[in-house]
């Protein structure tokens, strides 16, 4: 039988978070948290006045295509990313299937001004602690990776920290997803159980979200034409990794996007 990528992904979160909380106690990172002081900056109202809505993300490695750049330095990339014209930065802190770490998150913080997304899988409210100890203005949530119990629970608990939230669906089905917590709503082109990318899955779902959110198209855009066609129907976000990432100069990509679009 296939094992579904993302059930195995979750399943070695669930362990990964359980050992971290062994390392540095909740309580401990609260504490961390309250000798931090980061000024907060909405991801969404970026996206809602940008005139790109470029997410840029800052990626190592996929679990589909392996090692995209390995070695890459987040000091180096993400504050090129901003002044290319990044309206926001995503920083994967996953290590074992996308080669990120917290570090990178709170490396980015220093050197850059704009907003900045955890993107991870979220699967306790510890890894919302340290997200905002780390210095993140969102966090990402997967419906297909929580309850919608957990979705709204875990989205709260971000506002409480003083953070937005992207929720990211793949289907029609997680629409129930969407609680009054949420900030964004990201479609995600790719199907995080196959890794199988449908762009179309951005043009079909549009018209089923809330007017009142920031929508954000997620994976799989890799032309401007594209980001043309999604713009026209009212997405204002864009989270681009690869693209970008497996190129020599992710910033110089970046920004001959940008003056494309």
């Amino acid at each position: 039988m296939k094992v579904d990528i993302l059930d195995r992904i979750i399943a070695d979160k669930r362990i990964e978070v359980e050992a971290r909380k062994k390392i540095i106690s909740t309580s401990e990172l609260i504490y961390e948290l309250d000798q931090t002081e980061f000024k907060k900056l909405s991801m969404s109202s970026y996206l809602a006045n940008s005139s790109s809505g470029i997410i840029a993300e800052f990626k190592r490695l996929s679990p589909s295509k392996g090692w995209i750049k390995e070695g890459a330095d987040v000091s180096l990339i993400t504050p090129l990313y901003e002044n290319a014209g990044a309206s926001a930065i995503s920083i994967l802190t996953d290590e074992s299937y996308f080669g990120g770490t917290l570090s990178d998150l709170k490396e980015a913080r220093s050197l850059v001004t704009i907003p900045i997304l955890r993107k991870d899988f979220v699967v306790d409210e510890y890894q919302l602690i340290e997200a905002k100890a780390s210095g993140a203005d969102a966090v990402l949530l997967i419906a297909a990776a929580i309850t919608e119990e957990e979705c709204s629970k875990f989205a709260s608990m971000a506002h409480y920290l003083d953070m937005e939230v992207l929720l990211e669906l793949h289907t029609e089905t997680e629409l129930g997803y969407i609680n009054k917590y949420i900030d964004m709503v990201g479609v995600n082109n790719r199907n995080l159980g196959t890794f199988h990318t449908d762009i179309d899955n951005s043009f079909r779902l549009y018209d089923l979200l809330p007017s009142e959110l920031v929508k954000v198209s997620e994976s799989g855009i890799d032309c401007v034409e594209t980001i043309r066609k999604l713009k026209k129907i009212g997405y204002q976000g864009f989270l681009i990794g690869e693209q970008f990432m497996k190129t020599e100069s992710p910033s110089d990509s970046l920004y001959e996007f940008i003056k494309s679009i």
